[in-house]
């Protein structure tokens, strides 16, 4: 096989390696073809013709250009630099090629448009994202490139685009922002379009903590859902978009006046449920309304045994989330519940609100996770790892690489806690800066689950030479057999029955263990040696 070698100057070698009479080769066969060439063209408005190529690609040294207007001799471009070419007016398919320091070649044909007359029929396209982000697209003819003016800044410089390009931008703070999108061509007219766009700080809902076994989920990323035949039905009056923010999916309800959720396929049975739970945010809303009707057993609206009540929340909070827990009591004609066939969401003011809807499910609150208790020791007694109680000493990882778990950081009622799903074991390790615990006579840790058989605690003192497995490491392991389920449990374990762990002052390593092995959830707080 023949390979292509760089050979690295003598000066090269001097400066980088010092003193050695060895050449330096790199293998080049390997790398791969320019990818994502183009070429940002703008022109000067002034009935000139002169248009700017700006070229750009992924793996390139260097590129040519071929005009398309029967110009021979194609223009050599640097990475990063521009040439520039009169043309007269016209449409033209210039050639962009990009080649990599092997001599790979790709190349692509991109139009050019010189017109001296304004853009025409020019249709800008502003989509509203999420957390404070707005996406821009334009498209025209007549037109050369696009500009686009944010609308955050003083004498701001505008955004230059092309068509078919999408132009993400996010603001620094919530709020409404005037979005000017400029067609130009090689003219002195242009074609401008102003829109006023609204951008709110929305991240993703809250992540629910009640056990899956409690739950009855028609739409959640935290549970397996049931069927829902839809989540808008025909007489619904409002816009539905399904949407993802932050990787998690969630429902956006625009011009809101009611919309209607069916599952009259498979009317859900929440005759063992205690709460229904809805998590929703607006920056506009006044006023939102729940509505659940159980069709009764003949499974037909309007059939003579339909029972329904409907639920008002007036003025809910604004930008943020707000987690609705409402108990099925409260839903005071809804004397049945075994065929929950539809709910309907209502907003105010009618028409001209948008709600996001997320973690929608009904669930019994026997054996669901509320926040650990809060520990009421000194802080002088305490070296914390991990509490709202204390001030927490350094830790490097949470979950380290070996680990066979899933870990989540959450807040039950605004209290940070550590979820591990699917946990077989799960490494914490301080090994920047190991704890000295030689003073401390108990560990301390709160865990809640619905579902382990049993629960262990190694401690492990990595020694002097900070080294797991370095001849001076001590460890032990604790186990808790059977612990109560769907309860916080505080275990205060004296250190003295870690017999294992005969040094104390480098303790770098915690491992949690549970079972059964891989399928059990544990939530944890409050982990700390105190004396």
């Amino acid at each position: 096989m023949k390979n292509i070698k760089l050979i690295l100057s003598i000066l090269t070698i001097t400066l980088v390696l010092g003193c050695s009479n060895d050449n330096n080769d790199v293998d080049l066969e390997g790398v791969n073809a320019p990818a994502n060439i183009s070429a940002l063209t703008t022109i000067t408005q002034d009935n000139s013709g002169n248009v700017t190529f700006l070229p750009r690609g992924e793996g390139v040294t260097g590129y040519e250009i071929y005009f398309g207007d029967g110009t021979v001799e194609p223009a050599y471009v640097n990475v990063g630099a521009i040439t520039t070419h009169k043309y007269k007016e016209g449409k033209f398919s210039a050639k962009i090629v990009g080649t990599t320091i092997n001599g790979k070649k790709t190349e692509v044909i991109q139009d050019v448009t010189v017109s001296f007359l304004a853009p025409k029929n020019f249709e800008p396209t502003i989509t509203i994202g999420t957390n404070l982000s707005i996406n821009v697209t334009a498209k025209a003819e007549l037109e050369t490139f696009f500009q686009v003016y944010f609308g955050d800044k003083a004498s701001e410089v505008p955004t230059n685009f092309m068509e078919g390009e999408v132009i993400k931008h996010t603001y620094a703070a919530a709020g409404t922002y005037q979005v000017k999108v400029v067609a130009l061509s090689g003219g002195a007219a242009t074609t401008q379009k102003i829109q006023s766009v609204t951008v709110t700080n929305l991240l993703a809902a809250p992540i629910p903590t009640i056990p899956a076994a409690n739950v009855i989920s028609l739409f959640s990323d935290s549970y397996t859902n049931v069927a829902v035949d839809t989540w808008r039905t025909s007489w619904s009056q409002a816009n539905l978009e399904d949407i993802d923010i932050s990787g998690n999916k969630a429902k956006k309800y625009s011009s809101l006046n009611f919309v209607g959720v069916e599952a009259t396929t498979t009317p859900i049975n929440a005759t063992a449920m205690t709460f229904f739970h809805i998590d929703i945010w607006s920056s506009t809303f006044t006023e939102f309304k729940i509505k659940l009707v159980d069709f009764g057993a003949n499974g037909v609206f309007g059939g003579g045994d339909d029972k329904e009540h409907e639920i008002k929340i007036s003025n809910p909070e604004k930008e943020k989330w707000v987690s609705l827990d409402m108990p099925l009591s409260d839903f005071t004609g809804l004397t049945t519940r075994s065929h929950i066939a539809q709910i309907i969401f209502v907003g105010a003011p009618s028409g001209s609100t948008t709600v996001y809807v997320d973690n929608v499910f009904f669930y019994n609150k026997v054996g669901s996770v509320t926040a650990a208790p809060a520990p009421s020791l000194p802080a002088s007694k305490v070296i914390s790892m991990f509490s709202d109680s204390y001030t927490n000493v350094s830790v490097d990882t949470w979950r380290t690489s070996w680990s066979s778990a899933t870990l989540t950081d959450l807040a039950i009622s605004g209290n940070a806690t550590k979820k591990y799903s699917e946990l077989d074991f799960v490494g914490i390790e301080t090994t920047t800066t190991p704890i000295d615990a030689t003073a401390m006579t108990h560990f301390h840790t709160d865990v809640w689950s619905s579902d382990f058989t049993t629960f262990k605690i190694k401690l492990v003192d990595f020694g002097l030479n900070g080294v797991f497995g370095g001849g001076d490491d001590k460890e032990h392991e604790i186990t808790i057999t059977a612990p109560a389920k769907g309860e916080w449990i505080s275990l205060d374990i004296p250190l003295s029955s870690f017999s294992g762990l005969t040094t104390r002052a480098h303790i770098a390593q915690l491992i949690y263990v549970g079972a059964p092995a891989g399928n059990n959830t544990v939530y944890i707080d409050n982990v700390y040696f105190h004396d």
